[in-house]
């Protein structure tokens, strides 16, 4: 399994936020642990640009050769920006989980408190929690 990286949030539906400490925009994206989970990723739905979120609310899917996947809000707010690239080649979200495969970025409305740390999300993701 690849390493947690520690300036990231996480959630247990393991997708990842940057940007907590910059503002009210994030970025948000499946972990390295998803998708290795899921296998080789062919299909991303984004939630549309425009589009409020609710914190826990599916807001898109990924599709791998082995399942479907719900993309869960972390937060609520309203959705600013989507990457099409990984729309256009979900591989990215296999090669770069962390980078080039973000998923989507949204201004954040209300608490981002629900969010876990990188060591409780090693912690979950290890059969620990």
């Amino acid at each position: 399994m690849s390493s947690i990286p520690e300036d990231l949030h996480y959630t247990k539906e393991h997708e990842w936020i940057s940007g907590i400490d910059d503002g009210l925009t994030l970025t948000v994206g499946i972990t390295a642990y998803a998708a290795e989970a899921l296998g080789d990723v062919v299909y991303v739905q984004v939630p549309e640009v425009g589009s409020t979120v609710a914190s826990g609310d599916a807001v898109g899917e990924v599709e791998s050769t082995k399942s479907v996947s719900d993309i869960f809000a972390p937060v609520s707010g309203e959705i600013v920006e989507v990457n099409q690239a990984v729309v256009d080649d979900p591989s990215l979200v296999n090669s770069d989980s962390y980078g080039d495969g973000w998923l989507f970025r949204v201004r954040l409305e209300g608490s981002a408190d629900d969010l876990l740390s990188p060591e409780e999300y090693a912690a979950l993701t290890s059969g620990e929690s």
